[in-house]
């Protein structure tokens, strides 16, 4: 199986030539075009219906999509529904924690589910995460270009939490408020962010999609 991102940075999709036989998961409604070779399945998201649920809480949708290559090899192409990149991970014996959102497909041999509750969120002590977990290829979309930054042992990172894509799970994290006081964090602008502790690579976006909503705002039609 053959894997290319394609048309970045701003509108990225993913091509992927399968053979015949070959099996390629991905983010349900993401696929633009496919070879008449290939069959498509949908399949719940997450292991039982708990796993389904909780998926669909931490941001991903109820529904996967498999696809096959049952008449012979074809292209597979695959987008995100929002504007942005798309980065590729290849994963080890290992797991990937990423926004609750980003992930767009990978191997089906990779596990995804879900971490993080409501009462940690609430009480401003974690994140919804998505868990990417084992042996294969995923790939993640973010909204805007992607950029990252490797921390040393110990070294520590602040990302605001709508720009956090992904990280490593050899690193810390705590959630936290940007500044101290009510009036600052009003003030500034800011409000949660991560606190990322190293070893590991941490993996950001250059646009917020709650701050881009708040943005057409006032363009809205209104009710009289």
């Amino acid at each position: 199986m053959k894997n290319t991102i394609e048309n970045g940075h701003v509108y990225s999709s993913l091509r992927v030539e399968m053979e015949q036989g070959e099996q390629f998961r991905a983010e349900s409604g993401a696929m633009l075009s496919m070879s008449p070779t290939i069959e498509l399945e949908a399949t719940s998201a997450g292991k039982g219906l708990f796993g389904t649920i909780k998926a669909a809480v931490g941001g991903e949708s109820f529904f996967a999509s498999i696809f096959t290559a049952v008449g012979g090899p074809g292209e597979l192409i695959l987008a995100p529904s929002s504007p942005g990149d798309i980065v590729a991970f290849d994963l080890q014996n290992e797991t990937l924690y990423a926004q609750a959102g980003s992930y767009l497909a990978g191997d089906v041999s990779i596990s995804v589910g879900t971490k993080g509750s409501l009462k940690a969120l609430v009480a401003g002590e974690g994140l919804f995460l998505a868990t990417m977990s084992g042996t294969g290829k995923v790939f993640l979309n973010s909204f805007g270009a992607i950029y990252s930054r490797d921390l040393g042992m110990g070294e520590r990172y602040i990302v605001d939490t709508g720009h956090v894509v992904a990280f490593q799970h050899t690193m810390a994290y705590t959630v936290k408020k940007a500044a101290s006081g009510i009036f600052s964090s009003l003030a500034s602008g800011e409000g949660l962010v991560c606190e990322f502790v190293g070893p590991g690579r941490v993996y950001m976006q250059t646009r917020n999609v709650g701050a881009f909503a708040k943005l057409l705002v006032p363009f809205m039609p209104h009710s009289s």
